[in-house]
Order: structure tokens, then sequence, then C-alpha cells
């Protein structure tokens, strides 16, 4: 199983060559363009990620502003501002002048689960103006190998039969926190959340078998399932994962969540600005950007369409993570 597995993953977390974006409908566009948006960009574009230089989204997000500079003719730099469990990014896009100069590579953090978090993150994340989704990447739930639980159905029954006795690893406030949270008022089960600075903190302490459960995206557990060092236990993706059972389809109906990321634009931003981007955003992610991208198995997008599923996605995933706060405590207060 963990062969056939890890194959299904990495096809999974890498982008297909027949990667499909969301596109912009340029049908009826027949109000006057502003002149400066006629003359769009005549100057450096600031692209904000939420998170320190050398993580999977830094790198994703320097692959696009340099393919987005060759598409441009002019510079798409990165500007880095980690920060408040990623809200720091959105409140800087967020007032940020909506000329097109500054953008955010939004995610599930910056959109959904900051704002429902935190009660003083000064922006409203359903304002932004969607531009392109980039990756949509699956998770997976894990166990370590000393874990007492080797399946879906053993974690549901140990657990419901041993409140308490299991321990999760999260990263504190970031999506597999909230997942993590979710989880636990879905099933009513008794697990016990063990918060981390970071992922890779979880990651190290699951191998080590200091935490029982752990949920990630599959680019960063793919290495430990395909040496047998993690036990795979479920996805929260709407489908099953080759032998993987979706959770789901597995006792935990509604239970349905991925890692996305796309580019969104400040409040206000002009159709035209945006839809120049969003054309640009697709000729950027040409076959050799996507060759480029395979190789770092950032993720792949699973839904075809049109910039209404975008925004959608994002409104659910803000009411799924609303819901997991309320019934984890409420809001934090930073």
């Amino acid at each position: 199983m963990i062969q056939t597995l890890a194959q299904a993953i990495t096809r999974r977390c890498r982008v297909p060559a027949r990667i499909l974006l969301i596109g912009l409908a340029t049908a009826g566009l027949g109000a006057q363009i502003a002149s400066a948006d006629e003359i769009y960009p005549d100057r450096p574009i600031r692209l904000i990620v939420p998170f320190p230089p050398g993580g999977p989204t830094d790198v994703m997000g320097r692959l696009i502003s340099q393919a987005l500079t060759d598409q441009l003719g002019q510079q798409v730099y990165v500007d880095n501002r980690p920060g408040a469990g990623s809200t720091l990014a959105g409140r800087i896009a967020a007032s940020a002048e909506p000329d097109g100069y500054t953008l955010l590579l939004g995610s599930a953090a910056t959109l959904a689960i900051g704002p429902t978090l935190y009660r003083d993150v000064e922006y409203d994340p359903t304002r932004f103006v969607p531009v392109a989704m980039i990756a949509d990447v699956p998770y997976v739930m894990v166990a370590s190998a000393k874990a007492p639980v080797g399946s879906f159905a053993e974690l549901l029954s140990y657990a419901k039969a041993h409140p308490g006795k299991l321990n999760f690893g999260v990263p504190n406030g970031a999506p597999p926190h909230m997942l993590a949270a979710w989880f636990k008022s879905l099933t009513d089960i008794n697990v016990v959340l063990v918060t981390y600075r970071g992922g890779a903190n979880v990651l190290t302490d699951l191998l080590g078998g200091q935490i029982d459960l752990a949920v990630e995206t599959c680019s960063i557990l793919l290495p430990q399932l395909r040496d047998g060092k993690l036990r795979p236990l479920g996805t929260p993706s709407p489908k099953r994962l080759a032998d993987l059972p979706a959770m789901a389809e597995s006792g935990v109906p509604g239970f349905t969540a991925s890692s996305w990321t796309g580019i969104v634009a400040p409040p206000g931003t002009s159709k035209a600005i945006v839809d120049k981007l969003n054309r640009a955003t697709n000729a950027a992610l040409a076959p050799t950007t996507q060759a480029t991208l395979k190789t770092l198995e950032a993720g792949d997008v699973r839904f075809p369409g049109r910039l209404r599923r975008f925004s959608q996605e994002r409104t659910a995933e803000m009411d799924q993570h609303g819901e997991a706060v309320r019934r984890g405590g409420g809001v934090k207060q930073r």
C-alpha cells in the first residue's frame, strides 16, 4: 500500500503539465480603460509572501515572480512579511494602494484561518480581489511508527476507548492546527493537541515518537511516507488518494480541506489590471515553469473554472475554520 500511495501522492503533489488555472471572463469588457491601466505596469511590482525565505511558499513565490517578470516586462519581486500567524502580510496588502503594484501570495492561513482565529487582523479577507489560483495540495493525516494505531478506523476506535491517550502535534495557529481542532469537534474524540512553533518541529517529534498524530500537506510528508517512517491514516481530500481513504467517506462527513495558494490584489483593484495580471499569470505558468514546479512537488490544481470558484473556496474555508475556532474555545488576542 505504501508504494502505491507514494506513487499517487507524487502525482497529486506535483503540478501537471495540464495545470488548470482560474481565468477571468473578458467578454463584455466595453468600458473605457483609464490611461493608467493602459500603461500598467510601468514600475516594479511587489509580491508579498506571508512566510520567511526558504519555505515552500517562498520558493513558489520566487518562481512565479520571475515568470511574471518575463511576462510583464517589469520586475516582480518578493517581499517576505512573516508574522502574526501570516496575517501581518494580509494587513499590509489590504492597506496597499489598489493600483496593481502590490500583490499577495495568499493561502488558507492568510485568507481564511488567521482572520477567524485572531480578532485584531484589521482586514476583511473577502474584499481581496482574486487574480489566479496557483496550486492546491492535498493534506494527509499520519501516525508515528510508535503510535498504537495503524489505520483511520483504528484511530477512531482507539481514541474513543482511550480518551486523552493520543497526542496530536500541530503548528500553533497554522492550517493543520485548525484541521486538527475541526477533526476533534466532528468526531467528538478526546485527543490532546500539542502546539509547536512550526511544522518542522512537529515532524521531528512525530518521527521520534514523542507525539502520535499529525496532519500536513503531502508534499512535506512524502519522503517519510516513501521510507515507511510514518503511517498514512487518511486524507481530508474530497476523494481517496490511491488506497488511502477520504475521511469524509470514512465516518467524518464534511471533513474536506486542502492547502491552496493563489494571487490576490488589494480591495478596489480595477478589473482591467486584474485581467492583465490573470493573463500574465496564465502565460507565466507555461510548460517550462510547470516543469520547475513539478520538481518542487508544489501541488496541483484539482479544479478548473472561474474566479467565482476561487472566492467560494475562500468563503467555505472561513466558515469551516470559524466553526472549528468557536468549538475550540474562541478567537485569540495576540
